[in-house]
């Protein structure tokens, strides 16, 4: 019906109504949390997430390269404007791996799913490029648990031309103010918009990280894991459907062929 709240609406504001109950536990509020026992409601159907397409993902860094050029070029145009009227000139674009924050902030949540929050609170104490582990402290992670991602080598080398270009103490990614960005919503939707890519969030970053690994035959208890999910329920609703040859996989299991003492295969025989 029109208006009608969703189950799923329900189980997130319970969930987080629960969440804060315990906390008055744990402040000693209250002897005992009253939600408890209560469960959540059957949700129907599989949740929609929104993952880039291999084309889209393509068109999107792309697009990251040609915000780069398209700094460096302006960078480099200004600076001969500056020279003319001789007033100083910024740095050179050209020096540095990146021109500013944007492009290794994508890079790194593409391939750590890693949320926007975590990402805005990182802090190179986080991050050890040498045994290639990225710590999310809870003290940052929305579920309050601290969790560990193991880092591919291209992101390695991506995260280490990012600490060279900054200080390489404190927040991985600093705000031009010197603090905590609170957004980076300008610079990612004209990014998008060049890409051409619509009805992705940045949050969907998250989604199109976990969908690939679950497409690629990753175990949903490891994805579960890496995206710090509090139960393999949300892990199953969200990306399950995403991998059926697993399912083809395992059921042609039974009719593999059996190996003979003799090594010989007997194709025709069927499990019993």
């Amino acid at each position: 019906k029109e208006g009608k709240v969703k189950p799923a609406t329900i189980n997130k504001d319970v969930a987080a109504l629960k969440s804060a109950l315990s906390r008055a536990v744990e402040w000693k509020k209250l002897k005992e949390n009253p939600l408890t026992s209560v469960k959540a409601l059957r949700e129907e159907g599989g949740a929609k997430v929104r993952y880039l397409e291999p084309h889209e993902e393509e068109a999107l860094l792309a697009a990251l390269d040609g915000r780069e050029h398209d700094m460096r070029k302006a960078r480099k145009s200004g600076n001969v404007w500056r020279r003319e009227r001789q007033r100083t000139e910024l740095v050179d674009l050209d020096t540095s791996p990146f021109v500013d924050h944007l492009k290794p902030m994508v890079l790194l949540s593409m391939h750590t799913g890693i949320r926007r929050g975590e990402l805005f609170g990182l802090e190179w104490s986080d991050v050890d490029l040498n045994c290639a582990m990225l710590t999310v402290r809870g003290s940052i992670a929305k579920t309050s648990k601290t969790r560990f991602i193991p880092l591919n080598p291209f992101i390695v080398g991506v995260m280490r031309q990012w600490k060279e270009q900054t200080s390489g103490e404190g927040l991985v990614f600093e705000s031009p103010e010197g603090g905590k960005f609170d957004n980076i919503k300008r610079a990612w939707q004209n990014v998008l918009a060049r890409a051409g890519v619509k009805n992705f969030r940045w949050h969907d970053i998250r989604h199109h990280f976990a969908s690939r690994l679950v497409q690629k035959g990753v175990d949903l208890y490891v994805v579960k894991d890496l995206l710090g999910h509090a139960s393999i329920v949300m892990t199953e609703r969200h990306y399950a459907h995403l991998a059926p040859q697993a399912k083809v996989d395992a059921v042609a299991k039974l009719v593999e062929p059996k190996v003979s003492a003799k090594g010989e295969g007997d194709e025709n025989r069927q499990a019993s």
